[in-house]
């Protein structure tokens, strides 16, 4: 639709110059000879911007500019001024007005100055679409699931988003910490302010420190100008920080020194920085083991570990895998325009039988790929990877001979389970797949067995 402006001014020829102007920029003009018709103008309709002079009949510009905003404050106001009054001009700038006009008026500069103004409303206006998109998206009900561990899951999330609190997330890769991380920060009183994430992973332990604190020009070779770091970036908001497992012990001191005093420096320079800062963290391994091991700071350990959340692989709630499916189908279907809406009989029982290794993510791009494959509004077996076909391993087709002087049924499970980690590969996800059991009763057993450690 063509942008409209509200003009505000009872002289005619002030109407006139203006109306021109705006109108061939394709805006239309809507008119108002006083402050107040203005106001309740703006109450019943949309406009784009405000063009209006200092002195008006009843209300003068200020007092106008002033309502407005209460209105809307982001709406751009123009203010109009005659020769020898720019000094009022430029009060009502600093009151919040976006720009003036000078009388007697510059053809260049009436076009030039509406349409950035129009150009500002643009912005905010996609700025706002994506920030209600952002809010939809990483809403708790975007996250998917009817298990009881995802309905724990959400009640942890939501009770810990309304709080300051530094939350841990822990989790196999593609379980979806970082989706659950948005949610909570989107859910949370700092959704205003930025959502800042780092995976420490990938980065080596010099790169990590200058991304996390910033550094000041010449603080290293290399160091050209003043670079912003992560904490800096995500002042009033939340900094998220994956896979913090993986940082180095030299930098769990400076991050450990950062949660204890709120403050850090950018590397090179003697000024206190204050991090205002929501921390949510997130790791794949167990950082209580970690430390154990000496490679994870004990009391850094401690103070991320304020509020755990623990999501559990896929293979472990099974029951959210057809309901996760529907979900993508229904994405994929809004992003390529297939109308695929069937995943037939067969091929959910192989969804379902299948251990997903790869969790979440995995199943999203099985999902992805059939769509892509199937010529029809639904999904089959001859769809589906053939990795997802492979069946497993029962006591039925496993070879165990008994010796004359028998064998007791925990050697048999020993044996069991041996085989298993040498047909994964010691790959824990793949065995507990091949036995038909849960990561976690596997890694029950293989500790019973002392089969762990081997």
């Amino acid at each position: 639709m063509n942008p409209s402006l509200l003009l505000v001014t009872d002289e005619e020829a002030t109407r006139e110059a203006i109306s021109g102007e705006v109108a061939g920029l394709g805006a239309s003009v809507i008119h108002a000879s006083s402050g107040e018709e203005a106001l309740e103008i703006l109450t019943s309709q949309p406009v784009d911007g405000i063009i209006t002079g200092l002195k008006l009949k009843g209300i003068d510009g200020l007092t106008l500019l002033k309502g407005i905003q209460e209105i809307d404050e982001q709406l751009p106001v123009i203010m109009v001024t005659a020769y020898g009054t720019v000094a009022a001009a430029v009060e009502a700038m600093k009151a919040g007005a976006f720009d003036f006009l000078e009388k007697p008026f510059d053809q260049d500069d009436v076009r030039r100055t509406v349409q950035k103004a129009l150009a500002m409303t643009r912005l905010v206006a996609e700025n706002r679409v994506l920030r209600e998109e952002l809010e939809r998206q990483y809403d708790f009900s975007a996250i998917i699931g009817t298990s009881p561990q995802v309905v724990e899951i959400l009640r942890l999330a939501g009770d810990v988003a309304v709080t300051n609190a530094t939350a841990l997330i822990s989790g196999e890769s593609g379980t979806g910490k970082e989706l659950l991380a948005r949610a909570i920060h989107y859910n949370s009183g700092r959704v205003g302010h930025p959502f800042v994430a780092i995976n420490c992973a990938t980065l080596p332990e010099n790169l990590l420190e200058s991304e996390l604190f910033g550094y000041e020009s010449g603080a290293f070779t290399g160091a050209e100008k003043r670079k912003i770091g992560r904490f800096e970036l995500a002042a009033g908001g939340t900094l998220f920080l994956d896979e913090i497992g993986e940082m180095t012990l030299a930098v769990q001191v400076k991050l450990l020194r950062v949660l204890e005093l709120r403050e850090f420096s950018r590397l090179g320079s003697t000024e206190t920085l204050r991090a205002d800062v929501r921390l949510i963290v997130a790791t794949n391994r167990d950082l209580a083991d970690l430390v154990s091991k000496r490679l994870f700071r004990e009391d850094l350990y401690y103070r991320i570990h304020v509020f755990p959340i623990t999501i559990p692989p896929l293979q472990e709630r099974t029951q959210d895998i057809l309901p996760l499916a529907r979900h993508f189908l229904l994405e994929l279907v809004e992003r390529t325009g297939k109308m695929v809406t069937d995943i037939r009989p067969e091929a959910r029982r192989i969804l379902l039988n299948y251990g997903w290794p790869g969790n979440v993510r995995e199943l999203k791009n099985v999902l992805e790929r059939a769509v892509i494959l199937t010529q029809d509004n639904s999904i089959g077996p001859e769809h589906l990877p053939l990795r997802l076909q492979e069946e497993r391993v029962s006591l039925a087709n496993v070879a165990v001979s008994l010796p004359r002087q028998g064998l007791s049924l925990e050697e048999v499970e020993r044996s069991l389970l041996k085989q298993a980690l040498e047909r994964s590969r010691h790959n824990k996800s793949k065995a507990a797949r091949l036995l038909g059991m849960s990561r976690a009763t596997l890694r029950y057993r293989l500790k019973k067995f002392s089969l762990d450690a081997e």
